[in-house]
């Protein structure tokens, strides 16, 4: 697993931890068992805090993406991967809601919604 951190990201170090991980399980370069490294030992290797990376694991422990065994470490779940996609179905059809209702608010139509998502979308492709 190589986790890379960005200084010049508007994403906290946390975050961008927890994109990557969660994106190597969705992914299936981990899988259910896979051992991560230790809280202190991602800390160590990214050189950032322990609190860092330990909000990093509460919060895919959350998403029940992970799963702590005391003494023993952190261990990619055996979740169903559909369950988890549904879960983060979930959350994006909440932030197109809030997207819907700012647009409405700026009076755009959902042809001026779908063009600028069409723009962002094609320029996040090309970085």
């Amino acid at each position: 697993m190589n986790i890379i951190i960005s200084n010049a990201s508007s994403d906290p170090i946390y975050t961008q931890i927890m994109n990557q991980i969660r994106q190597s399980i969705l992914s299936g370069e981990l899988q259910a068992g896979d051992s991560l490294p230790s809280i202190r030992q991602l800390a160590k290797d990214l050189q950032v805090s322990v609190i860092t990376t330990k909000r990093a694991y509460e919060e895919l422990e959350k998403e029940q993406l992970i799963d702590s065994v005391v003494g023993k470490g952190c261990f990619v779940s055996g979740a169903n991967k559909d369950f988890i996609r549904e879960q983060r179905m979930k959350r994006l059809e909440e932030k197109l809601l809030e997207v819907i209702q700012d647009s409405k608010e700026l009076s755009m139509s959902q042809q001026d919604v779908i063009e600028h998502l069409t723009i962002l979308f094609e320029e996040d492709q090309t970085s």
